[in-house]
């Protein structure tokens, strides 16, 4: 599999002609802008671990991305305005996002009623809205960490730890890539179930 994004971005609003992302620090080297990102928004999630976000609705994935990633990009927190396809399957069409965001909002409705030592139905829940998000993919860049710490932070509600992404286990995060990119929500709950019981064991 080719594993690639495409952007359909002619007038690049994003880029410059040889495709580095516009950024704030204006570095033009791929990998110093990688490194930098990684640096920065590494620093934003900790500020987040610390005083978290209270997720309203769908709103609250805006609000993330800006925290995250407001030191490198000038349009964090915006929804993106060009199209995006990775290995020839289309994310949402942007011109559709506000009834988008409704649905994910009656999702988040219908999370909420869970009670919280339901860590079946929890699960199936978060697994259910991540796969949504991720199809919206609403930003240019940043929508896997943006979505993860949002997923992070709904479970955190109720009382759950939830770490889609861990330092000491790869696995985890490959799993997590192949239930995102292949919309597969069984895997993405079988998942969430597991490290949710990982975490929260008595």
């Amino acid at each position: 599999m080719e594993n690639s994004y495409r952007y359909i971005d002619p007038e690049n609003q994003y880029t410059d002609p040889s495709g580095i992302l516009h950024n704030l620090a204006n570095i033009k080297d791929e990998r110093i802008l990688l490194a930098y990102e990684s640096l920065k928004v590494s620093q934003r999630l900790e500020e987040l671990f610390e005083n978290p976000l209270k997720i309203k609705d769908s709103s609250a994935l805006f609000k993330i991305h800006f925290h995250l990633f407001q030191d490198i990009y000038a349009w964090a927190g915006k929804v993106r305005t060009v199209n995006i396809s990775k290995d020839g399957k289309p994310f949402f069409d942007g011109e559709r996002f506000p009834s988008a965001f409704q649905y994910i909002d009656s999702l988040i409705e219908e999370y909420r009623t869970i009670n919280s030592s339901n860590f079946a139905e929890i699960a199936k829940a978060l697994a259910s809205i991540l796969d949504h998000v991720n199809f919206l993919h609403p930003f240019r860049e940043g929508n896997g960490r943006t979505q993860r710490e949002f997923i992070r932070l709904l479970a955190q509600e109720k009382g759950l730890t939830l770490n889609l992404n861990p330092a000491d286990n790869r696995k985890v995060y490959n799993q997590y890539m192949q239930g995102t990119i292949n919309g597969d929500i069984e895997l993405l709950s079988q998942l969430i179930f597991e490290q949710i019981n990982n975490s929260n064991l008595k």
